[in-house]
This record gives C-alpha cells, sequence and structure tokens, in this order.
C-alpha cells in the first residue's frame, strides 16, 4: 500500500463519493456544519490565509432569494436539498492575517495592500477551501452537490451587499437521495497527466 489512509476512507472522500443531485429529507444539523469547518480549516493555504466565507442557506426565504439566481438546471436541486451553502472569497481577508500568519505580520500591507493582488489571492485560497470543504461533506458521511451555474452578480448582491465578497459555489448538502448521482465519469490515466523532469 502506498498509501497511509485506510481504503474505507479513500473510498468515502474518492472513489466511491459523488456529486449528489438528489438529497433524502434528513437535516443537516448546526452541529455537522460545525464537525466539517473544524475539520477543514485545517488544510493548507497561501500563508495560512483564511478567505473563506459560508452562509448558510435555511429559511424558505433565503432558499427563494438564491434559487432566482441559479441557472435553470441547478433550481429544483437547491429547492430540495436539506441544506445550501454559498461559498465566497472575502477580499479584505488580509485584516485577520497579521493573527493567521504571526510569522510576518507585515505582509498585510507590504503583500496585500493593493485590492487586485488581494481578490487575487483570495479567489486561488477560498478556492482550495471550497475543496476542502466539499471533502469534509464527504467525511461527515454526507454528500455534496457543488454547483457554478448561478448570476454571481446577483448572488453578490442578494448576500453580500458589503461589496466584499465573491461567491465562488453554491453546494447543496445532506444525505444522498434516490438516484442522486450519475455513473462515474472517466478520468486522466496517471501517465496523462505527470510528467518527469
Amino acid at each position: 500500500m502506498s498509501l497511509s489512509l485506510d481504503p474505507a476512507a479513500q473510498d468515502l472522500l474518492f472513489r466511491q463519493a459523488r456529486t449528489a443531485n438528489t438529497f433524502t429529507e434528513e437535516q443537516v444539523t448546526d452541529e455537522q456544519v460545525q464537525a466539517i469547518y473544524d475539520l477543514v480549516k485545517y488544510a493548507p493555504t497561501s500563508m495560512n490565509q483564511q478567505p473563506l466565507r459560508i452562509v448558510l442557506v435555511r429559511s424558505e426565504e433565503a432558499r427563494r432569494r438564491l434559487v432566482q439566481h441559479l441557472a435553470e438546471g441547478n433550481n429544483k436541486k437547491a429547492e430540495t436539498a436539506p441544506l445550501v451553502a454559498v461559498l465566497a472569497a472575502d477580499n479584505e481577508f488580509h485584516e485577520e492575517l497579521p493573527e493567521q500568519f504571526p510569522y510576518f505580520p507585515q505582509a498585510k500591507d507590504l503583500m496585500f495592500s493593493d485590492r487586485s493582488v488581494r481578490e487575487q489571492s483570495a479567489k486561488f485560497n477560498a478556492s482550495l477551501q471550497v475543496g476542502y470543504f466539499i471533502l469534509g461533506i464527504r467525511a461527515a458521511g454526507l454528500a455534496a452537490g457543488p454547483m457554478t451555474g448561478f448570476d454571481a452578480d446577483g448572488i453578490n448582491k442578494e448576500f453580500f451587499a458589503d461589496g466584499e465578497h465573491s461567491v465562488l459555489a453554491v453546494v447543496n448538502m445532506g444525505k444522498p437521495g434516490e438516484n442522486a448521482w450519475f455513473d462515474r465519469s472517466p478520468r486522466l490515466a496517471y501517465d496523462q497527466v505527470v510528467t518527469t523532469v
């Protein structure tokens, strides 16, 4: 075995996991979401940046506000999922950086005073955290249904009126329902991806 992770855990996180399109009615609790976050917050980012922000869409009113900005094929999935999370990058993450990366507190001003640099870094690192969050959902025994088909400007105005956040993904969460996923799609082989120089 080349991997230390138990084969059952490998299956749970990767080989058997799928993007869910349907869910049961079983609710996702705040305790489950906190456990997911408390696990994935330790995953690596550049300079320990933590720009990911998560909005849990629980109320019917908030769900209606979200669904109107989703692509047509994503509406029903978001309407019926037990929980929907809007994942965004906080473009003002640098304000917390002196605490998050105490080895170089000057980075806040030396590296991230320029808004465009900050936004690029926030998007990259929050995107990493989106991937970790999806794996955390799987680690909790739940299924994730991440979606990027949406009107980003509409969601940003609806849920991030301060103008300091940029939505990256909308993720449906819950126990997989009947016919929850498509067959596994092909993946590229190792020798199609990896080269040695």
